[in-house]
């Protein structure tokens, strides 16, 4: 029995360094060894939000279309390839920036963004309908999207729209903001510097009395759009790494503001002259 028990250890010994190396092959089969765990449960955690943090889900738009004018077939295909476009770089910004921010990074800095894209892109669906057609309406209800977290709850409660209202200001403060008002956030951004934008309207040839609604709206909706950039820039202080400003704020603003310009542009077009190059004024900076 003396000579039993060193030969049963050296067994043991070697089945665990072999399990190791099996376990030490992936990081999913490492967090399913490390989950049955109780004592290393914090690393199990860890281990599944590195290999999977997820995925971004939309509701599909194509099937929800009322039949497409001829006319129309190409500009809203160019559009749904964009709406799967839009998803595959959110899905790739997702795993980029795994572990980055706070709780709501996720809805803040990746859905919310994609929504707003969204929406912009299924509008000029429906206006592409419209022109020979009768426009679709309740497609905005389509936009928003959700992550399928692997076990990851914690990273889009199930709150979401609790933690849309949060991200996006009221319209009072929106226009607080645009007016350079004084109350806590304007403050605060002074701090964390301003997001500044060329301006459109100065760009602008004569506009059509017919366009002039239309034209007007969306040159609101610059501006709103800058007096959110500019809040989630003070609510997202300190998140991130060098280039979240750029990533998170930034880049999704010039997307929004394209998509904008655009539909300014088309506006005028339909009875004059479609002005063209406005898209460079879409870029805007930070200062500080």
């Amino acid at each position: 029995m003396s000579r039993a028990l060193p030969k049963y250890n050296k067994r043991r010994v070697v089945f665990i360094g072999g399990a190791a190396a099996v376990a030490l092959t992936g990081a999913v089969i490492a967090g399913t060894a490390l989950a049955g765990t109780p004592d290393k449960s914090n690393t199990a955690q860890s281990a599944r939000t590195l290999s999977d943090p997820g995925t971004i889900t939309c509701p599909d738009v194509k099937s929800q279309l009322p039949a497409v004018p001829a006319s129309a077939q190409a500009e809203v295909d160019r559009n749904l390839t964009l709406l799967d476009t839009q998803i595959a770089e959110a899905n790739k910004r997702l795993v980029d920036t795994v572990g980055q921010g706070g709780a709501n990074f996720v809805q803040n800095a990746i859905l919310g963004p994609l929504k707003d894209k969204r929406v912009s892109t299924i509008d000029r669906i429906a206006i592409a309908i419209g022109r020979k057609g009768t426009k679709p309406t309740g497609l905005d209800a389509l936009a928003a999207c959700t992550l399928n977290a692997a076990g990851a709850t914690g990273t889009t409660g199930s709150t979401g729209a609790t933690d849309t209202a949060t991200a996006t200001p009221s319209a009072t403060a929106a226009a607080t903001q645009a007016a350079g008002g004084t109350d806590d956030t304007a403050a605060g951004s002074s701090a964390v510097g301003t997001i500044s934008c060329p301006d459109v309207k100065s760009q602008l040839p004569a506009v059509p009395a017919s366009a002039q609604a239309e034209v007007d709206r969306n040159l609101t909706l610059l501006d709103t759009q800058i007096a959110e950039a500019n809040k989630r820039l003070v609510d997202t202080v300190g998140q991130g790494g060098a280039n979240f400003v750029q990533n998170a704020i930034l880049g999704p603003l010039k997307d929004k503001r394209v998509s904008t310009i655009d539909r300014i542009a088309i506006a005028i077009g339909r009875k004059g002259t479609k002005p063209t190059g406005l898209d460079s004024l879409a870029a805007c900076t930070l200062t500080k």
